[in-house]
């Protein structure tokens, strides 16, 4: 099992409706591959924030942030699906394999023990 977090940032100007429709779609593609969202960290923490620096005219975005657990090397198609998404929809993304150390901390990994470094 590898354990990943995937962070979206969708436009500010999107309604609640079409945010959940994009994340349906990308955890359709997650389970497609055998995947699974371990845990919606959730939009409250994140939410809107406003961006260091303008990004398509824009200045402010709503963040996602999701942790996957997936038996696939990569979560190559759904990178593939956040790059060709419409940037009127999607700002960014970001996909991190988590350290198994950390993935384990999380409890992402069920009972999978980390090696211990040595």
């Amino acid at each position: 099992m590898r354990a990943y977090e995937l962070m979206i940032i969708f436009d500010s100007d999107l309604d609640e409706e079409a945010v959940s429709g994009q994340l349906a779609k990308i955890t359709g593609t997650i389970e497609a591959e055998g995947g699974r969202i371990a845990s919606l960290v959730d939009t409250a923490p994140w939410g809107r924030r406003r961006f260091a620096y303008r990004i398509n005219p824009k200045w402010e975005g709503c963040y996602v942030v999701l942790e996957v657990v997936t038996e696939a090397r990569d979560v190559a198609s759904t990178d593939r699906i956040l790059r060709l998404a419409d940037r009127s929809e999607i700002v960014r993304h970001k996909i991190l394999r988590l350290p198994e150390e950390e993935a384990a901390r999380r409890g992402l990994l069920g009972d999978v023990v980390p090696a211990e470094a040595g």
